[in-house]
């Protein structure tokens, strides 16, 4: 097994989605607490690598008999046999021990807390048989990108007062008006690309009992779903505190206002998922450079 293998298995380019995420958590959170950058940014990398790695690895691990039946995922390395499963399971564990020491490696709060996503990672690949909501269950996963970074940092201040809210000060909770509507705004972000990316499989998931929103609702469904989804997530990065800043604002409506054109637009498109994939990936890190510009003009 070589690292180009590992990070086929892992689809390392799906990191895009969530990397810039983790980074804007990151920078209000030093920008609210007023620190300076520090070692601490990469100890927040390396757990988000071993977070996605871990979250991918036991999808493919869970999975690995759907992915067989579907004529589009058939060839995924478990679903093959390129890979064997004892080697799926020792990276899913080698990506566990990168998310847990590098958590440790932050603080106790962040350590403690790991646990949280890697319950919303063993959970999701089983949703999918039961329920359309597994596309927000995935939103839940990469909403608490932006969340682990913010408390990462939070903690270093306030201990588990970042989180509780019990300060010396009295104050209220301390994520509710800073990145909570961020991770919010992320999961719904994340709900209505993966609504559309399972347009891909409608016909396999009816015969094979899949529960996407697709293979549930129809076509139309799926289109006005994804516009009042994208408004939402619009919403809530509109009413974030970073939201202060005009840059910021204006970044959120201008990419809103393409990944709802995309979805509409989509038979003009001669591939309408690459076009989807690289529009909402897009998203994050305008996004991010929408927030430094701001904290810094």
């Amino acid at each position: 097994m070589d690292t180009k293998q590992v990070l086929s298995f892992i689809k390392i380019e799906h990191t895009l989605f969530s990397l810039p995420f983790v980074l804007i958590g990151y920078f209000i959170a030093i920008d609210q607490f007023d620190i300076a950058p520090g070692i601490d940014l990469l100890w927040i990398l390396l757990a988000a690598v071993g977070a996605r790695g871990l979250a991918m690895a036991l999808n493919r691990i869970i999975d690995r008999d759907i992915d067989a039946a579907n004529p589009r995922t058939k060839n995924r390395h478990l679903a093959s046999g390129a890979m064997s499963l004892n080697t799926a399971w020792g990276l899913a564990g080698a990506f566990l021990l990168l998310l847990l020491v590098s958590a440790g490696l932050l603080n106790q709060v962040a350590l403690m807390m790991a646990w949280l996503p890697v319950l919303t990672f063993v959970v999701y690949p089983y949703m999918k048989r039961y329920t359309w909501l597994c596309h927000f269950w995935l939103g839940l996963c990469l909403g608490l990108a932006p969340a682990g970074a913010w408390v990462a940092i939070a903690a270093d201040v306030h201990g588990w007062g970042a989180i509780t809210g019990q300060l010396a000060t009295g104050s209220d909770l301390l994520w509710a008006p800073t990145i909570l509507p961020i991770s919010i705004g992320v999961a719904l972000w994340i709900a209505a690309f993966d609504i559309n990316y399972a347009r891909m499989d409608v016909e396999n998931d009816r015969e094979h009992g899949i529960r996407s929103f697709p293979s549930t609702f129809d076509e139309r469904a799926t289109t006005r779903t994804t516009v009042q989804l994208t408004l939402l997530w619009f919403a809530c990065f509109a009413i974030s505190d970073p939201m202060d800043e005009l840059w910021f604002l204006a970044s959120a409506g201008l990419m809103a206002i393409i990944n709802i054109w995309v979805v509409l637009r989509m038979n003009a498109f001669d591939d309408f998922q690459t076009t989807l994939f690289r529009a909402s990936m897009l998203t994050g890190w305008a996004l991010l450079g929408a927030l430094l510009i701001g904290f810094a003009v």
